[in-house]
């Protein structure tokens, strides 16, 4: 790929946060790994879907790549530009392009200002327009986010759910970033209103060339909107592909198991579909597992999974190389028509074998 189809690259980013014990004389007793060593590229224009379950750290990446938590190690790049280092005066320009919307419409708007200042926040910080002219700007962008530009005085506790994400959307549109990190921005919202978000975001996506890292619990969601989709556990990247080749041919257990759980439309489908379920908890992630951080929960986990960390790389299914760009971070892949329900670790130390011992069973209807 060109490095100017790139726009972000992610480079073995980590992020650890430290534990302290004291009051006065604070120690460090830990670390949370919320971030392992995670490599990323987002194309122009593109669509990169991130999913995973709560606390693997999805939401850590996103503030990661948006800088407004420092890095423990590794790059971003963005644009072609190294920003993981820069200070905060340095990074002003670079906010510019880079925009977020948060997962809470009701926690990320002031309750206490209108409307009109929230929206109007990045005119006045980076000095872009004043007075009328940001009104007639804020009031452009609640019209293309399909608010009532009459409504400009109004206070947050106005606007529905719906309503107020939108004024999110605004708010992050103002500038006419490149990139813009949507962190669940429909997860608190009812179906109704999520389609019409979701629609909303593609619109503006074709309208403006707008490239998005679109993070989700739903699957079905990040499915309709991505191009690419990346699979996070315990804080590493398992799997990345195309939405198409990772929804139908999916090779990391872990990856199937999310998506024998997403919710189908079609009955008939949801009827005959064998629902795998992982049993026990996410391991810590202030001590996460050696070598595969799946291998506790994963049917097929042996020793290689306990001793090697699997690299993020194109694996081979039944001896054959699969479509370009699709990489998985396993040892032992799964093979088209594998029933994960019939296999069983075989992993040789007894306490590893007793904490993977029937970490899965089918549930069928």
């Amino acid at each position: 790929m060109a490095d100017s189809d790139v726009l972000l690259r992610v480079d073995n980013v980590v992020k650890h946060f430290p534990i302290t014990q004291g009051i006065i004389f604070k120690h460090e007793v830990g670390r949370v790994h919320a971030v392992d060593g995670v490599n990323l590229e987002v194309r122009r224009g593109e669509t990169l879907g991130l999913v995973g379950e709560t606390g693997c750290g999805k939401s850590t990446l996103a503030r990661c790549i948006t800088r407004l938590y420092p890095l423990t190690s590794g790059t971003v790049d963005f644009d072609g530009r190294d920003i993981s280092t820069l200070s905060r005066r340095e990074l002003r320009p670079i906010r510019r392009e880079i925009q977020m919307i948060f997962q809470d419409p009701y926690g990320s708007l002031n309750p206490r200002r209108r409307v009109g200042s929230i929206i109007g926040d990045p005119f006045a910080i980076h000095g872009i327009a004043d007075g009328q002219e940001r009104k007639r700007r804020v009031q452009e962008l609640m019209e293309l986010v399909g608010l009532n530009p009459e409504h400009y005085n109004r206070f947050p506790a106005d606007f529905s759910g719906g309503q107020r994400q939108r004024i999110g959307v605004a708010r992050a549109l103002a500038l006419r970033p490149k990139l813009i990190v949507c962190d669940e921005p429909v997860s608190a919202l009812d179906v109704s209103i999520q389609a019409q978000i979701i629609n909303l975001l593609q619109d503006l996506q074709s309208e403006f060339g707008l490239t998005y890292i679109f993070i989700a619990h739903d699957l079905s969601v990040v499915e309709h909107v991505s191009d690419r989709v990346a699979v996070m556990y315990l804080g590493k990247v398992t799997e990345l592909a195309s939405s198409n080749e990772l929804y139908n041919r999916a090779q990391h257990p872990y990856t199937k198991a999310l998506l024998s759980a997403a919710s189908i439309a079609d009955p008939d489908r949801a009827e005959v579909r064998q629902r795998i379920v992982l049993v026990g908890d996410v391991p810590s992630p202030v001590s996460p597992p050696s070598g595969c951080r799946f291998h506790p929960r994963c049917p097929k986990a042996k020793d290689k999974c306990v001793e090697q960390v699997p690299e993020l790389i194109p694996r081979l299914v039944n001896g054959q190389s699969t479509e370009a760009g699709h990489v998985a971070a396993c040892h032992f892949p799964v093979e088209p028509g594998e029933d994960l329900a019939l296999a069983t670790p075989d992993i040789s130390q007894p306490e590893r074998e007793a904490e993977a011992a029937g970490v899965l069973s089918q549930e069928r209807p």
